[in-house]
């Protein structure tokens, strides 16, 4: 543990914000998928945002949510709310740099080059220093200031919108997915705490089954949503016509529950393993073991526990995920942590493959939504941005253009339909 990095994140919140939403489709920015990339870099001891939050109001619970701690900047007549965010940011950091000896690491979560001063500050100060911020918002100068930098549209989790290719579908599967993700969690806050020891129960059945069919055994990952907006659009309708008070009350005392409860990943067991364990092999130059593994997934999620899913120890869990391929085990440095490693993914005519052989499982076609559940039940630690594309659907398109699949958008399902190609070798 004394060897662990200490991180502290500095957030631009504005900058963050804004630059997601004019240059990632509209989308609201979240800060779940930066946590996790963290996650495996180090332990996180503080996280503060910076903004005047009377611009961000509907993003103060989602980043409370994550145990960030809000600086209030409030704008003054003749001021620069700006200046203002940053001078203080500037300020905290190089007084936690001084203060705090045992933080190692620097996290700046902004694209503005202005902050390129205070990371070479920081860095002559023998702090290590990793930029996050909005890849086409992001000045030239500021990666190459720091001693790594992430990009957030890159971050596995975030779901850029396609710009090109039927614009009008994209943008309406973008507004779909926030509310149903919403709408989705709020549901799952309402069933009683015994529902996440059932939800292990049948993650242990489905890994040991042969996945059927998938949209049925998916019904609380990422598919579920794309099932709820016509609910949810439904329930902003009714009070249309008669605004009465008994529509509003639900949705308040929805997100004071989701406040309360500890967050925790709907993503079945074996994906959360393979994606945190993919993560640590690309950011680490050494073996991972399944110390670090465990560490790094109860980072994640405080909450996680192999008691949930029926195991006395985390080595029991890894030898299970072993027996059906989803992870590898090798000796490790001391007795009762091995080595921990992925399978060979193979290339991306291979991970095309792959694709289609999903869909001709599920009847030689397919929706989009809910396809890359399906593909994650076969291959878990399976990750489009791996192979290089923005998001899923990027990933379709491809498959289409190597001849392995067909892609087409269908009205009537207001979705993409993916059907097996013919003939398709899936090698380009």
């Amino acid at each position: 543990m004394d060897l662990e990095e200490r991180l502290a994140v500095f957030i631009d919140y504005e900058n963050l914000a804004l630059g997601a939403r004019e240059h990632l489709g509209g989308m609201q920015f979240d800060f779940g998928p930066i946590a996790d990339a963290l996650a495996v870099r180090g332990r996180v001891v503080a996280r503060r945002a910076y903004a005047d939050w009377s611009y961000f109001d509907e993003d103060r619970r989602m980043l409370t949510r994550h145990q960030v701690e809000l600086i209030e900047m409030t704008q003054r007549m003749g001021a620069s709310r700006k200046n203002a965010a940053d001078i203080k940011m500037v300020v905290d950091a190089i007084e936690m740099a001084f203060e705090r000896d045992y933080i190692s690491t620097f996290v700046m979560c902004t694209g503005d080059s202005d902050f390129s001063p205070l990371v070479h500050k920081l860095r002559e100060l023998n702090k290590r220093v990793i930029g996050v911020g909005v890849e086409k918002s992001t000045s030239r100068l500021l990666p190459a200031a720091c001693d790594e930098f992430l990009f957030y549209d890159r971050l596995e989790g975030v779901e850029v919108p396609d710009e090109d290719q039927g614009a009008p579908a994209p943008k309406r599967g973008t507004r779909s997915r926030k509310p149903a993700t919403t709408t989705e969690r709020a549901s799952a806050q309402k069933a009683p705490t015994t529902s996440r020891r059932a939800k292990a129960a049948e993650a242990v059945a489905e890994a040991v089954a042969e996945p059927a069919a998938p949209a049925a055994t998916t019904g609380s990952g990422a598919d579920a949503p794309e099932a709820k907006p016509a609910t949810r659009r439904r329930k902003k309708a009714e009070p249309a016509p008669a605004p009465v008070d008994v529509a509003p009350e639900p949705e308040v005392d929805v997100s004071e529950q989701e406040d309360e409860a500890p967050a925790s990943s709907d993503a079945p067991m074996e994906v959360r393993v393979a994606q945190t364990l993919a993560d640590l092999q690309s950011s680490t130059s050494g073996p991972v073991t399944a110390s670090a593994l465990k560490r790094t997934l109860l980072r994640k999620d405080a909450t996680f526990s192999e008691s949930d899913y029926g195991f006395r120890t985390f080595g029991e869990f890894l030898r299970f995920l072993a027996d059906r391929g989803f992870v590898e085990l090798a000796t490790g440095p001391s007795t009762g942590d091995p080595e921990v490693s992925l399978p060979e993914q193979g290339d991306t005519d291979a991970a095309f493959v792959l694709l289609r052989a999903v869909v001709q499982e599920s009847g030689g076609s397919a929706a989009l939504s809910g396809l890359k559940n399906a593909v994650r039940k076969k291959r878990p630690d399976f990750s489009e941005k791996a192979l290089g594309f923005r998001g899923f659907l990027q990933f379709a398109k491809a498959a289409e253009a190597a001849g392995t699949v067909a892609l087409a958008w269908d009205d009537d399902a207001d979705d993409y339909l993916i059907t097996s190609g013919s003939g398709g070798t899936g090698t380009a």
